[in-house]
């Protein structure tokens, strides 16, 4: 069983979905819950299990039909992808719970169609080809736009189509992308790509860098990177909240697609194709920081205010991305991992707060106050105090390692200056949020508020203790993310895993 563990995020998602399609779960609400949340919690653990058995053991290749690379389809489990595996099933395990409170209601087959997208985000996450990761983008991409759909109205409905219309666009421009690169190079498997890519010379180095260039572009988009990140605080803010936390990890894909590509194909041992991508990362990162605290600023209701942190987030990822070093690698995946569950905390927090203000919803503005002030306050806090970055929680943890990493690289200064004064600026918003929210009322609060669901209690607890608990468990999270880092960085020991004596 332990050969096929691999397999397991995947297949896993995959049959609860199929399964809860099929007679007796098909029309019983019941049912499907206690699967969705069953399967939720054995591919969680499966995928924990997974983590530290790369740990314990290092890199995992799973072929597929036991074709090895480069001709068959092998997935590849080292401490990154299994860590991000672990967050995804644990997120989609939480989201999953959350919605049995009412949401799955609101719309048809909800938990199958998030098992479906937490089956493409593991198996993006877990691919060692190039066109997989296209086929398993297309199968996450394909739910989310269902998902969007679930409980949605006209507003909902037009931030949906642009996303399904840039998706497309984004999807055709990643298939032109693998043409040129697989003509170039003769595969599409990520490690026999590296190995061939020292090798080009004249006009196929040229060729390779256009097709490199053009999978940046792709993943600039699906992870909302400047001037490719307008569709996402609409399309976040717009969906239900249940279906916005879940997307927490989505812009994250982008991101690791990032890593991969512009760390093993186009990284040191590219040649002349080296770092192709690392001037332009740094100053889109920038830019992305700078567009997102603005947006911050402006926002006038909760759920876009977090859509917008969001996008802070990917341009602090993709920055530490475009250092191209171990240190702001494993900077990179602790900020990744606390950046999703505190944006999704933050996202289920704005909806429990929404339905008990009555018409004032989750706007930043003076309303009824909330039927559970203690619950809903503590909760806020503790998640505001973790996305602004000050001690002692995990976000102050993840920003002073950022700044470290990012000291002595080129463009240092000017990263320090716009991250430290976006953190201001998501510091007095924020801030201003939260008193406005809980302390700035009109009116008294009701009896007959809407309180929250045992189940949605449940949720964001489990979301909101990774904070304090990431800074308990600081010393282990750091040296697993260290060796995800270091083993991102290792050309020979991946290409040797993966590709063993194929030449």
């Amino acid at each position: 069983m332990t050969q096929h563990l691999t397999s397991l995020p995947v297949l896993l998602p995959m049959l609860a979905a199929i399964f809860m399609l099929m007679p007796p779960c098909g029309k019983n609400l019941r049912a499907r819950r206690i699967v969705s949340v069953g399967m939720g919690l054995l591919t969680t653990v499966a995928s924990a299990i997974l983590m530290l058995m790369t740990q314990e053991h290092g890199t995992s290749v799973y072929a597929i039909g036991n074709w090895s690379a480069p001709f068959g389809i092998v997935l590849i489990a080292d401490p990154l992808s299994a860590l991000l595996v672990t967050l995804t099933s644990f997120l989609g395990l939480v989201c999953g719970l959350y919605s049995c409170a009412g949401d799955d209601e609101r719309g048809s087959f909800f938990h199958p169609l998030l098992h479906f997208l937490v089956l493409g985000v593991n198996g993006a996450f877990l691919t060692g080809d190039a066109f997989n990761l296209f086929v398993f983008f297309e199968v996450l991409l394909i739910a989310s736009y269902s998902l969007l759909m679930h409980g949605g109205d006209k507003r909902n409905t037009r931030a949906a189509l642009q996303y399904v219309i840039l998706n497309l666009v984004g999807s055709s421009v990643f298939l032109i992308a693998l043409g040129i690169l697989y003509g170039t190079l003769g595969t599409l498997n990520m490690a026999d790509m590296a190995q061939k890519v020292t090798l080009l010379q004249g006009d196929d180095v040229y060729l390779a860098k256009i097709g490199g260039l053009l999978l940046l572009v792709v993943f600039a988009l699906k992870g909302a990177l400047l001037p490719l990140h307008l569709w996402l605080p609409n399309t976040y803010s717009t969906a239900m909240p249940v279906v916005a936390a879940l997307f927490a990890i989505m812009t994250k894909v982008g991101v690791y697609s990032m890593m991969r590509v512009y760390t093993l194909i186009f990284g040191e041992e590219a040649g002349e194709l080296s770092h192709m991508a690392q001037n332009w990362l740094w100053w889109l990162a920038m830019a992305t920081i700078v567009m997102g605290a603005i947006g911050v600023l402006a926002s006038q209701d909760l759920r876009k205010m977090v859509a917008n942190l969001v996008v802070v987030s990917v341009g602090t990822l993709v920055a530490l991305v475009a250092v191209q070093s171990v240190q702001s690698s494993a900077a990179a995946v602790y900020y990744l991992v606390h950046s999703t569950l505190v944006s999704a905390a933050l996202f289920l927090l704005a909806d429990l707060i929404a339905r008990q203000r009555g018409k004032v919803a989750d706007r930043i503005t003076a309303g009824r106050p909330v039927a559970q002030p203690l619950f809903l306050g503590g909760a806020f806090l503790v998640a505001a105090v973790a996305v602004i970055g000050m001690p002692p929680l995990s976000g102050f943890v993840g920003k002073i390692w950022i700044l470290r990493s990012t000291l002595d690289t080129p463009y240092g200064n000017w990263f320090w200056l716009v991250y430290l004064v976006a953190s201001l600026a998501v510091l007095v918003s924020v801030s201003k949020a939260g008193s406005t929210v809980f302390w700035h009322h009109t009116g008294k609060s009701d009896s007959e508020q809407e309180r929250a669901h045992p189940a949605q209690i449940c949720a964001v607890l489990l979301l909101v203790m990774c904070a304090p608990l990431m800074v308990v468990f600081a010393g282990p999270l750091s040296e697993y993310a260290l060796l995800a880092a270091q083993e991102l960085h290792d050309f020979t020991g991946l290409l040797q895993d993966v590709l063993g004596g194929v030449n």
